[in-house]
């Protein structure tokens, strides 16, 4: 299988902390990811707690995580749940890297960014005149 048709498909919990702003934060960031691309699974476990499906080339842990602190939810800093949040994104960091997806940059998004730049209108973009860039 082919590392731009390959996709993985990961379960992961997030817990937010309990002393928050918001009385039910997970139904919050289910409201706030749901159009997310990549994500096929949202449910809500507790107030604190959501489960997310999400495929691994689309998006990863580590950008999941980033993009929820960036929204300004507060995620849960017990040992436990540091210690899992590091597993996962050093595992899924090696997935990655094993697809041949460097820094999180997957063939899929350079390739989106490769066609874009191929449907730009090249060719000579000096504006001088023909008989002006020929000068010696």
């Amino acid at each position: 299988m082919d590392a731009n048709t390959r996709t993985i498909s990961k379960v992961r919990e997030i817990v937010f902390h309990p002393l928050q702003d918001a009385s039910a934060p997970a139904q919050q960031a289910l409201m706030d990811l749901g159009d997310l691309p990549g994500i096929h699974r949202l449910d809500v476990l507790a107030p604190t707690r959501l489960l997310v499906g999400y495929h691994l080339p689309l998006l990863s842990f580590r950008q999941l995580e980033a993009l929820l602190r960036d929204l300004g939810y507060h995620l849960d800093n017990s040992l436990m749940t540091k210690l899992k949040r590091a597993l996962w994104t050093y595992s899924e960091d090696t997935e990655l890297a094993n697809l041949g997806c460097p820094d999180g940059q997957c063939k899929t998004t350079r390739d989106v960014f490769i066609h874009a730049w191929r449907k730009r209108p090249h060719g000579c973009r000096d504006p001088r005149p023909v008989h002006w860039r020929n000068y010696l």
